[in-house]
């Protein structure tokens, strides 16, 4: 069994925080840090345990930020010496995000120095928030980094739906601002920035589809293979959801002369099973078309509705006359983000995002 996530702020890092604390700071007062800290800490969960250290910061070092800001940078690893990283830094960025807004510049200054040690892309979040402008301003220099985690932090502390953070709301509503920060690093050497700047522009598309499928119209010309590898990542959700400009953007056309033949290897599923998946694919137009296949699964709800999940299949280009035959397994098992209910379910067949085939099996909980 996986260890809980939970566990990577245990009792060691409490003492970890305390001892580089304890060196960098004369006046630290560690026996109350290590109580405040570590008081039911294993009762609690990981970003729970996270606030209460960020807590005990803010008891234990100078109310003055500036002088806390100099202990904090301290306390990170310098050449081959050791210091606060990783997983340990979490709970100080949340220190920075709390008690460092009235200090702006060094702040941001301080969570660029930590997140080549563990990233800072949670706590710049309420700068963006307090003073959109003025943290954008800072943050755009760092696509020219020489650190890739400082680069990456450009981008990815900038998503407007980061998981596991706040939202941006400003940025939701226009991402606008953001843009010039992406279009800085479409060509970032490092893959970890540039899936960052995927995940970015498929935040903004969930709100702005047109406006990402213009984007990447307007960079995909001439891509080099990883920028292409990128925009294709960051269209992912439009092309399930059958964008017409973005299928358009990979050469994916309106399908025409496509014919469908689909069908399941049973009708009845007990939750935990599998079905067969089999599709035949044929092709009558006169020119070569590239074909987009993925398929639906229409998930029944409580209220008898169904709800669709478009999964990848394959994608294939069809000569004229030319047909495809696949085949594929689909579990229907337990997972934590889904409920599932009885009764009949669909699953469609989307060829460039058109419904070009369907069929339906029951499904039964036990």
């Amino acid at each position: 069994m996986a260890e809980p996530l939970k566990n990577l702020l245990h009792p060691g890092v409490v003492v970890a925080i305390a001892d580089a604390l304890g060196h960098n700071a004369g006046t630290f007062d560690r026996r109350k840090f290590m109580a405040l800290a570590g008081d039911g800490l294993e009762a609690l969960e990981l970003m729970q345990r996270s606030l209460q250290i960020r807590d005990a910061l803010v008891e234990t070092l100078p109310q003055a930020f500036p002088e806390a800001a100099a202990i904090l940078d301290a306390c990170l690893p310098r050449d081959d010496a050791e210091g606060i990283s990783g997983w340990s830094l979490l709970p100080v960025s949340q220190y920075v995000a709390l008690r460092g807004l009235d200090d702006f510049d060094l702040s941001l200054s301080l969570l660029r120095a930590l997140t080549p040690h563990f990233t800072a892309e949670f706590g710049i979040r309420v700068f963006i928030d307090r003073d959109q402008e003025r943290a954008l301003a800072t943050i755009r220099g760092w696509t020219k980094d020489p650190n890739h985690h400082v680069r990456r932090l450009a981008s990815e502390g900038t998503r407007p739906r980061l998981p596991w953070a706040m939202r941006l709301p400003q940025l939701i509503r226009d991402p606008q601002p953001i843009l010039p920060i992406l279009t800085a690093l479409l060509d970032d050497p490092e893959d970890y920035v540039r899936r960052s700047v995927a995940n970015s522009l498929n935040d903004i598309a969930k709100d702005h589809p047109d406006l990402v499928a213009a984007f990447v119209a307007e960079h995909i010309g001439d891509a080099s293979p990883e920028r292409r590898q990128l925009l294709r990542h960051a269209s992912r959700t439009l092309l399930k959801q059958g964008h017409v400009d973005a299928l358009g953007n990979f050469g994916f056309a309106p399908p025409a002369g496509i014919n469908a033949r689909f069908s399941l290897d049973r009708s009845d599923i007990v939750l935990g099973e599998s079905l067969g998946l089999r599709l035949a694919v044929s092709h009558d137009a006169e020119t070569s078309q590239k074909v987009m296949i993925d398929y639906a699964v229409h998930h029944r709800k409580a209220n008898g509705a169904t709800s669709p999940k478009v999964f990848k299949w394959t994608s294939a280009t069809l000569a004229p006359g030319a047909s495809i035959e696949i085949e594929k397994r689909h579990a229907i098992r337990p997972i934590t983000t889904r409920r599932y209910y009885p009764g009949t379910h669909r699953i469609v067949i989307l060829v460039n995002g058109q419904e070009a085939a369907e069929a339906g099996f029951d499904l039964a909980l036990e």
